[in-house]
């Protein structure tokens, strides 16, 4: 069983690009009037509809194996209430199993969030990868995601611009600022979803089947993905470093890849051992980084992205003005 990490708040595992793109949308104009008039409009009892009307509802009699194993993520994250509102089931998240073939799960709500989980996530994962995956959104609902990415997720689904009552409101960099924090708090969410599980090469078989599917009756092999995952961040130039970025500007997802890289060097750097070990910030306050610290790791985040990319781009025309002189010394 996974060691229970008791007291941690949701800072032990918030990659800093999560928190850095979340306060650079909050303080785009306009973003407080999309919540409110979101919210005004479908309410919470609209949302649990919109999402819950084709859905089972997971309980000690529903899908009792799933339940048991959603009851040990709670605890092992320790979710805020202690043992009582785990076992009682008073203020933890409701979970839902939606029957659908497209591997997903998802926090959504805004007063009373809860958790879905597709059938085909159930069928294609095996009981440690479920973990992860419970674990990973109830992440997201302990570091206060859910309203934010349930905004994201009406926005995939309905599209703003089909929402009347976002009519006259400018959308556009509001749409690319919502799905620019919803990739990056994906990358909190599997920190939390690894020390759900306390199992590294669980978390990391979950990326490469949402990458590629299941084996069926061939085999799959994760060391080959791994090593797929360093090639793609590795290997390439200025452009192909801003073909990642359009390809990525409208998906609410990192990709595979990408997510196993991050977590990896996350892994590399110590903090997951850290915490395991019981080194973490703890939500009575003991244990905390310095808010001054958390800045600089995102800036840091985003300034060593943009410094590789001008690297890049720098050295590439560098050698394309070369190569012009060349022709015309020719």
């Amino acid at each position: 069983m996974p060691t229970t990490l008791s007291l941690i708040a949701p800072t032990a595992w918030e990659h800093p690009a999560d928190r850095a793109a979340l306060n650079a949308l909050r303080a785009l104009p306009g973003f407080d009037e999309v919540v409110r008039r979101v919210f005004g409009f479908l309410g919470e009892r609209g949302i649990r509809q919109l999402f819950l009307g084709n859905a089972v509802r997971v309980g000690p009699r529903q899908r009792p194996q799933l339940d048991a194993l959603y009851t040990d993520v709670l605890t092992t994250l320790d979710w805020p209430g202690g043992t009582e509102a785990i076992v009682n089931r008073t203020g933890r998240p409701e979970l839902y199993v939606s029957q659908t073939p497209f591997v997903n799960a998802g926090a959504v709500g805004f007063e009373r969030p809860f958790i879905v989980i597709s059938s085909a996530s159930l069928e294609l994962l095996d009981d440690d990868e479920q973990r992860f995956i419970l674990a990973h959104e109830l992440g997201h609902v302990m570091s206060g995601h859910v309203t934010y990415r349930t905004l994201a997720v009406l926005l995939l689904m309905l599209g703003l611009r089909n929402l009347p009552f976002l009519a006259g409101l400018a959308l556009m960099p509001f749409q690319l600022a919502l799905l620019e924090w919803y990739r990056k708090s994906e990358l909190s969410a599997d920190r939390a979803g690894l020390l759900g599980v306390q199992n590294e090469r669980a978390a990391m078989a979950v990326f490469m089947k949402l990458a590629g599917g299941g084996a069926g009756a061939d085999s799959l092999d994760l060391d080959e993905f791994m090593i797929q995952a360093t090639e793609y961040e590795t290997e390439d130039g200025a452009w192909d470093n801003v073909l990642k970025i359009l390809n990525t500007a409208f998906r609410d997802h990192p990709f595979g890849t990408v997510r196993a890289g991050e977590l990896q060097r996350w892994v590399a750097s110590g903090a997951y051992a850290d915490i395991v070990g019981g080194a973490y910030p703890r939500r009575d306050g003991t244990g905390s980084r310095p808010l001054g610290d958390d800045m600089a790791d995102a800036a840091g985040y985003y300034g060593q992205q943009v410094r590789t990319v001008v690297t890049q781009l720098g050295d590439s025309l560098d050698r394309a003005a070369d190569a012009v002189a060349d022709a015309f010394r020719r």
